[in-house]
């Protein structure tokens, strides 16, 4: 029993430092995928697409990492940049053209690469639309007196186009280029008619003063709750 003792107690002593070499491993071995999954990768590159043997960038297309809320967008010349982690999948999309999927390589060594990223064309097949001119510039007229108009849409209407919708949308709306041109063509003509002589003041002008009483009395000048 006095000899066995000793070989027992080496075997287990082996046996423990085995057991702790294997979980030290394991813990290494994790640590280092840890730390590779958390490695981040700047990707760049172009996306581009051929059209009658000719390479054309696609400006405004998303790039996006599949599965979270980050992403980007190609600027004029296709141009983009990203960073994404190993494994992480890139999705390309633009209106018109398939979607593209690129998955970062896990055995990428640098922390800088450059794609190109080539998009073909999507069809979209719809149904077919056939119009039928009225025969007869008469029919229209009975199709639109027999028009069945629902009280609710009348009052609608009568609310869209009353004054202070009207009155709401003059302040609101931003004047087109019809109005801008009529009011630049105004102020030329102005400025040509009473060119090289004092332009007469408003404060001596009768029309001037009436138009200003009667907005004082609408309440034009009036703070407006917003």
């Amino acid at each position: 029993m006095e000899h066995i003792q000793p070989q027992f107690r080496s075997v287990r002593q082996f046996l423990l430092l085995g057991i702790v070499l294997f979980h030290c491993t394991g813990l290494l071995y994790g640590q280092a995928k840890k730390n590779e999954n958390d490695r981040v990768i700047q990707i760049s590159g172009k996306v581009v697409t051929e059209d009658n043997g000719k390479i054309m960038f696609l400006p405004y297309a998303v790039v996006a990492v599949k599965g979270t809320n980050r992403g980007s967008y190609t600027d004029f010349s296709g141009f983009f940049s990203i960073v994404v982690r190993p494994n992480e999948t890139l999705v390309f999309s633009v209106l018109g053209y398939k979607d593209a999927f690129y998955t970062v390589p896990t055995t990428l060594d640098q922390d800088r690469y450059t794609i190109f990223q080539v998009m073909s064309k999507d069809t979209f097949l719809l149904p077919e639309a056939v119009i039928y001119p009225w025969p007869d510039p008469t029919f229209f007229t009975q199709e639109f007196l027999a028009m069945d108009v629902h009280d609710d849409l009348e009052d609608l209407a009568r609310e869209n186009l009353s004054e202070k919708s009207m009155a709401a949308l003059r302040e609101y709306l931003p004047s087109d280029g019809v109005e801008h041109t009529s009011l630049y063509l105004k102020q030329q003509s102005q400025s040509y008619y009473y060119e090289g002589q004092i332009r007469p003041q408003n404060i001596f002008n009768a029309f001037a003063w009436k138009e200003f009483i009667q907005a004082w009395k609408r309440g034009d000048f009036k703070k407006k709750d917003k």
